[in-house]
């Protein structure tokens, strides 16, 4: 089967937006907020490039190699037991699951596309029932979007690699750059700005605990899009000689640059209307919208914008969550990529609904179990289990099982003098580090 390839722009844009997500502009400035900034700021960036970017050259590697989707690429490069390494191809569906509410959470960011056109909440206290309200009783508001979202993201993967993926990526990224940039600039100019440098940069190490530091480990892997086989399925349409390297560099570095800048836009603001920088999650959906309505009709402006910023990033997003399990149900089953992306849709849109329901007041304890509603145990799963061991796996695999020579002929004259560094972390860095997270998250392991 032909399969159609990346530029290498297009290609580099496409990872940077499986990576550039809600994580990114949503979560990254909130758990920043919780654990008290510069601190945990530094232990995040030492980790994305001892963990993250090693774990990423790995899954490059394996699509790279294997040239097909996640479980054929796993089968083709295990020099022995391959009927038992293609299952290293279920991170495939990992995604597939996360996308069941991450499609939910797109359409509440296309609603506060709309309330920010509109009136925004006056306080935190307005904002929080607004919120509150949609989650708990409004559900036709969030079929509707997330229905929008089903709609948009399935014909875009229905598209392909060339004709929707990378199209997305050329059209949305430059533009959330421009957006993300526009407005940092802007909170820049403003005299709470030193406060935000200083709260992201100036390490108070007195804050950092054990719990910190295992979330940061954490967020640096997950925040890199790694072990849902998004990564590996992109690379596999790498066109030959590409350099995986220079390529996960430039990922790196845009999924970085968006966080810090995201961080620092977001902090500056809070500080200016004197808002908390350690909201929570509910720092986006709650604190925000006050803080713009301080604003005036700028406010309104920059609420559009980001909100719009936001949808941009979970769009480049979702649709890499979905495109590996296209991929495989299509190299391995022959469906056609139209039934293929229809059928993964239908699942993600499907389950989503059930999530939506899992939040509200009136069906919420029919979704609900061990005080998790379906919304928060899917999330617990994919983060603290499924993508964990995604990434463990893939660690072992080119660490351990690939024939070395393979992995030299393909990136050691790329990594030059750290080749050693690289193998050394995917070896015994990564795997510990992860089993570390993984444990703690469970609930088996506690460093708190």
């Amino acid at each position: 089967m032909k399969i159609a390839r990346f530029s290498r722009m297009g290609f580099i844009l496409a990872a940077a937006g499986s990576a550039v997500g809600l994580g990114n502009i949503w979560k990254f400035p909130y758990i920043t907020g919780e654990y008290g900034g510069g601190a945990f700021v530094a232990v995040y960036l030492v980790t994305v490039m001892l963990i993250g970017f090693s774990v990423m050259i790995a899954e490059l590697l394996i699509g790279y190699l294997g040239r097909r989707d996640a479980m054929t690429s796993f089968e083709a490069l295990a020099p022995r037991h391959r009927p038992l390494w293609k299952w290293g191809g279920f991170m495939a569906f990992s995604g597939l699951l996360i996308m069941t509410f991450y499609s939910v959470v797109i359409g509440w960011i296309f609603n506060y596309i709309v309330v920010a056109l509109g009136n925004l909440p006056a306080s935190p206290e307005a904002a929080a029932e607004l919120f509150g309200t949609m989650l708990g009783s409004d559900i036709k508001t969030q079929i509707f979007y997330h229905t929008v979202a089903f709609v948009i993201i399935t014909y875009i993967v229905h598209r392909g690699i060339k004709g929707g993926i990378e199209k997305l990526n050329l059209l949305l990224m430059p533009m959330l750059f421009v957006i993300v940039g526009g407005m940092f600039l802007y909170a820049a100019t403003l005299d709470s700005f030193s406060q935000a440098w200083d709260f992201m940069f100036s390490p108070d190490w007195s804050k950092l605990s054990s719990e910190a530091f295992v979330t940061a480990v954490g967020h640096a892997f997950f925040t890199l899009s790694l072990g849902m086989g998004a990564l590996l399925t992109y690379s596999a349409s790498l066109p030959k000689e590409s350099n995986l390297v220079k390529s996960a560099l430039a990922v790196v570095a845009l999924d970085t640059g968006i966080a810090l800048l995201a961080g620092l836009m977001l902090f500056t603001f809070l500080y200016q209307y004197g808002a908390e920088p350690s909201a929570g999650p509910g720092l986006v959906f709650i604190s925000l919208p006050s803080v713009f309505y301080e604003m005036g009709t700028l406010g309104n402006v920059f609420a559009v914008l980001f909100f719009v910023a936001l949808a941009f990033a979970g769009l480049t997003s979702a649709v890499s969550l979905v495109e590996p399990m296209v991929q495989l149900v299509i190299d391995r089953y022959g469906l056609s990529r139209l039934k293929a992306s229809v059928y993964m849709g239908l699942f993600f849109y499907l389950i989503g609904i059930a999530v939506i329901y899992s939040g509200s007041k009136e069906y919420g304890a029919l979704l609900s179990w061990g005080g998790k509603n379906l919304f928060d145990w899917i999330d617990y799963v994919t983060a603290s289990v499924m993508l964990p061991v995604g990434g463990l796996v893939m660690a072992v695999f080119v660490g351990y099982v690939i024939e070395p020579n393979r992995i030299e002929a393909a990136v050691k004259h790329q990594l030059g003098f750290a080749y050693g560094i690289w193998h050394f972390s995917l070896r015994y860095v990564a795997p510990v580090a992860l089993l570390i997270v993984m444990l703690n998250l469970m609930g088996i392991l506690s460093l708190s």
